[in-house]
């Protein structure tokens, strides 16, 4: 999913564990949308609502952290904040004045897979906003000045960040998962390696990725598809050519069993972090995995483990579970704080709801409400115009067709008692898990013994 989350948090699961909707929401509406390629060839998604004199522009660049260098975590986050910065034209400060005379939101970010920029603005004001979009895309100033004060912004950032168990939970399990491939590292890379970034380096990665050719623009709001696109023809040529394709990365392994790592802290809560790695969005079980999750952890109240360790055992105040879906197979992870003296009794409850999962079919109340909650909360996702945009964003990115917002809920309501097992015994896997705890050990005293014991299961459920 394209999120315009708050950027420290972008490289870590715990932004990500938070459930949009309701489930009294009403039925999907089609979503009609235009689709178009732009003469620099990037391809151009138009949504039409006239009833508001509002416009959101939303584009997405292949310029994702996956493309850090090695040894250059954070520059992909850093390269997005200092393109910000105004044109060559157009200092940092007279380019900010520009955009709040107007009240425009404009934005340049970037998250693991894509790079994201653009802007919501009242309709008077969607030429003035486009041209500046498109110079800072176009010719972004990048100067020493600039990048420098950025680069110290994002490295303040990260070290408040570092003082937060959650953080550092995160942090870990991801490394742990994928060492130093794309996914390894959180987008805002670390203290120490943002750095050793050079300006140099950011004005390189702006030329190598920052290419229009790769793109895809989703523009919501008060348009005329036509009008839009021969003004995207004028205000938008930018960079030639497009970025080549990126090939799955081969991850290392998880050592056989559950592989546990400790983090000492002194803290009163044990931040814990189960996973390991999940799918990819274009995975052809995702709909069959969204319901056996929101039955797992990912519904929140209605789930298994908010209903076992918080509510049942008191271990927490709030315990979840997803499936992080990227480009190429992404983490899954139960994520929960407890007190550093309950982390065994709560871990060891998640894996038995793993494995409980894996070993008889859920009820049929449970499905059903799983199935009536991802279908009626899903007009929510595309309620405002910015997440129109967004949404249209991911449909072109992940290949899921022009006509996805009437299929989701077929999609959804499909799957089946057989299929939440079959799906729980191939893709959860408490027995080749990684387990990170950033607690008091001390207090905690994790038996690791135990836990792999509880992880291996008895007759294996799968």
């Amino acid at each position: 999913m394209i999120r315009r989350p708050n950027w420290i948090l972008t490289g870590t699961l715990a932004g990500c564990l938070m459930l949009a909707g309701a489930a009294g929401a009403g039925p999907a509406h089609a979503l009609e949308i235009k689709r178009m390629t732009l003469g620099n060839g990037a391809t151009l998604l138009v949504s039409e609502n006239h009833q508001l004199p509002m416009v959101t522009v939303a584009i997405a660049l292949d310029a994702g952290s996956r493309h850090d260098p090695p040894g250059k975590a954070g520059l992909a986050m850093l390269t997005a904040q200092c393109v910000n910065q105004g044109t060559r034209e157009l200092s940092a400060t007279a380019f900010d004045e520009k955009v709040d005379f107007m009240g425009s939101s404009l934005f340049v970010s970037a998250e693991h897979d894509y790079a994201t920029a653009g802007f919501t603005a009242l309709k008077k004001y969607e030429k003035d906003s486009l041209g500046l979009l498109a110079g800072i895309l176009s010719s972004p100033g990048l100067r020493d000045a600039d990048i420098d004060r950025k680069r110290a912004e994002q490295i303040a950032g990260i070290k408040a960040a570092e003082e937060e168990p959650g953080f550092i939970a995160a942090v870990a399990f991801a490394k742990g998962l994928y060492g130093d491939t794309p996914y390894g590292h959180p987008t805002t890379g670390t203290s120490d390696s943002v750095a050793k970034l050079s300006n140099e380096d950011v004005r390189n990665f702006y030329r190598d990725y920052y290419r229009l050719g790769s793109a895809v623009i989703a523009v919501a709001g008060d348009v005329d598809a036509g009008e839009v696109k021969a003004l995207l023809e004028k205000s938008l040529p930018g960079p030639g050519g497009a970025v080549a394709a990126q090939p799955q990365p081969s991850v290392p392994a998880l050592a056989p069993g559950l592989d546990i790592k400790l983090i000492d802290r002194n803290v009163q809560q044990a931040n814990v972090m189960l996973g390991f790695i999940g799918i990819a969005r274009s995975n052809p079980d995702y709909y069959k995995i969204q319901v056996m999750n929101y039955i797992l952890g990912g519904g929140v109240f209605a789930s298994r483990l908010m209903k076992t360790v918080r509510s049942k055992a008191g271990l927490a105040y709030h315990v979840s579970s997803i499936f992080d879906a990227r480009k190429f197979p992404g983490p899954f992870a139960v994520v929960l704080q407890t007190k550093n003296q309950s982390a065994n009794e709560a871990i060891k409850m998640v894996l038995q709801q793993m494995r409980q999962m894996q070993e008889s079919p859920v009820s049929d109340a449970e499905l059903d409400n799983a199935r009536k909650f991802l279908v009626g909360s899903f007009p929510l996702k595309i309620d405002r115009q910015e997440q129109i945009a967004d949404f249209m964003l991911e449909v072109e990115l992940y290949g899921l067709g022009l006509e996805y917002a009437e299929h989701y809920p077929k999609l959804i309501e499909s799957v089946t008692k057989q299929d939440v097992l079959e799906v729980s015994r191939k893709y959860l896997h408490p027995d080749d898990a990684l387990l990170v705890v950033v607690a008091n050990q001390h207090d905690a005293a994790l038996n690791a013994a135990m836990l792999s014991q509880t992880a291996a299961g008895a007759g294996g459920g799968k």
